[in-house]
């Protein structure tokens, strides 16, 4: 069976920036977001921390593929 992976999507309180991410822990990723963990990253200059969208999906390699189709419609 494959590892349960998620798509989300993160945007900032002005809904102007998004950003489509692939994770295997979706509570700790977005904890991390919120808490800037990264703090040169795009989601931490951005404030990217409001969960607008996710999907579980099984396996990261099927994940991957969604995350890239859902960039492509931007």
């Amino acid at each position: 069976m494959a590892k349960t992976a998620w798509v989300y999507i993160t945007t900032n309180k002005r809904d102007g920036v998004l950003y489509v991410g692939v994770t295997s822990d979706i509570k700790g990723r977005i904890a991390k977001h919120k808490s800037k963990h990264y703090a040169g990253s795009f989601t931490a200059q951005y404030n990217l921390d409001k969960l607008v969208y996710y999907e579980k999906i099984d396996g990261m390699v099927k994940a991957i593929e969604r995350e890239k189709q859902l960039k492509g419609g931007f």
